[in-house]
């Protein structure tokens, strides 16, 4: 593997850049002494939260752990994603950690770059990757299948001097009460339920019209925003990519994005595991340890199996996004299996703890809810089992 190349502290003599599994123990270290110590604060939410969070961006651009996986050309370290890969289950041990270390961005950030114009490229990716900006992804409106895009009702209308009015809501968007800006699927053409006319257009959250309407919390969980647009104006160099393309870019997004999320839930399932293993192994009752009853070990193996087999589903979608071949049906493969392993091992490693399990002194509650989340949110179990078994019967037709 080639070592990236930086310069010391003196700037002048360059420095072979820290090896992959070097990065992997740094960023695990990073997280585990840094960030998950603050996940309460983080959690709340508001400006208490805003503050520590870049106070862990301020000590990460220190560490030299910054935006690893963000392209250079944008201020980020460019790990490509095969690299990235092999520390963003220890980034995403917690959820709070690609925020802290500046990855969170990259779904934005290369959207914006590879497909907005100019001025769009010149004014936001750069500075989303330095972390000056924030940005969200409004896909869905409310009432509406999220799995069906194409009954989009959110509409720009291009005006006479080419720029752009918009107008309607959407929901379950992350982030959005901090975001600057918010990428909107929106309907240029056609009525809701024509199978073209859906573009992307990049919205600054300062425009007139932009409202956060409320919050939609997650089993209990902040982070998630119902907003609406009413009659926001755009320059018209504010589309991105094309008119009616937007999902050849949607596409390209989610596939990324879901393999991202799978490596993330990865990590996730692996803090649970190691919690489990620790109670288990600091736990005597009348009856004996805890790890000397057979139910226990049963927990045991079937969470370590399930991670064990998960694991390479999720790295095959990574091999075939970085090869660029069509991977829909590995990132289908990835996505099921690593929400179900999440959501597996969390329970186990609660069932475990006992009531113990249930209440604010673990992570667990917090790691269980993202795996039960995790079947729902970024397209359900049934959306991507029914497009893998087409797709797979289409190759057996011929």
């Amino acid at each position: 593997m080639e070592n990236r190349v930086t310069r010391n502290k003196e700037g002048s003599t360059p420095e072979p850049a820290a090896t992959t599994e070097e990065l992997k123990t740094r960023v695990a270290e990073f997280v585990r002494t840094r960030v998950m110590p603050l996940e309460p604060v983080l959690d709340a939410g508001g400006p208490a939260a805003a503050a520590a969070l870049r106070e862990l961006q301020a000590a990460a651009k220190e560490a030299d752990l910054w935006a690893l996986p963000l392209p250079a050309e944008l201020g980020g370290q460019g790990l490509d994603l095969a690299r990235y890969a092999l520390l963003a289950e220890a980034e995403g041990a917690s959820d709070h950690g690609p925020a802290a270390l500046g990855s969170a961005p990259l779904l934005d950030a290369t959207m914006l770059w590879r497909h907005g114009s100019d001025r769009v490229r010149t004014l936001y990716p750069r500075r989303l990757t330095a972390g000056e900006l924030r940005a969200c992804y409004a896909m869905t409106d409310p009432d509406t299948p999220g799995t069906d895009p194409y009954l989009t009702a959110t509409r720009a209308e291009e005006q006479p001097d080419g720029s752009w009015t918009l107008s309607g809501r959407k929901w379950f968007t992350s982030h959005a009460a901090e975001a600057d800006l918010v990428t909107v699927l929106a309907r240029t053409d056609g009525r809701p339920g024509d199978r073209t006319g859906l573009s992307l257009l990049v919205v600054p959250t300062s425009a007139p019209g932009f409202r956060v309407v409320r919050e939609l919390p997650v089993l209990g969980a902040s982070g998630q925003w119902e907003i609406e647009f009413d009659r926001v104006r755009m320059d018209a160099d504010h589309l991105l990519g094309e008119r009616g393309q937007a999902l050849a870019i949607a596409a390209e997004r989610l596939q990324l994005g879901r393999t991202l999320r799978c490596l993330r839930w990865l990590g996730q399932a692996q803090r649970a595991f190691d919690l489990m293993c620790a109670r288990v192994n600091s736990r005597t009752g009348s009856r004996g340890p805890l790890g000397s009853h057979q139910l226990v070990q049963s927990h045991v193996f079937e969470s370590l199996l399930a991670l064990r087999t998960t694991r390479p589903l999720v790295h095959e979608a990574v091999a075939g996004i970085s090869a660029g071949r069509d991977a829909h049906v590995e990132v289908g493969l990835a996505k099921v299996a690593a929400a179900r392993m999440l959501q597996q091992v969390a329970d186990a490693a609660i069932q475990i703890h006992g009531a113990a399990g249930l209440g604010p002194d673990t992570p667990l509650p917090a790691l269980y809810r993202s795996g039960r989340t995790a079947r729902i949110l970024d397209g359900p179990d049934e959306l991507h089992i029914t497009g893998v078994a087409r797709r797979v019967l289409r190759a057996y037709g011929g």
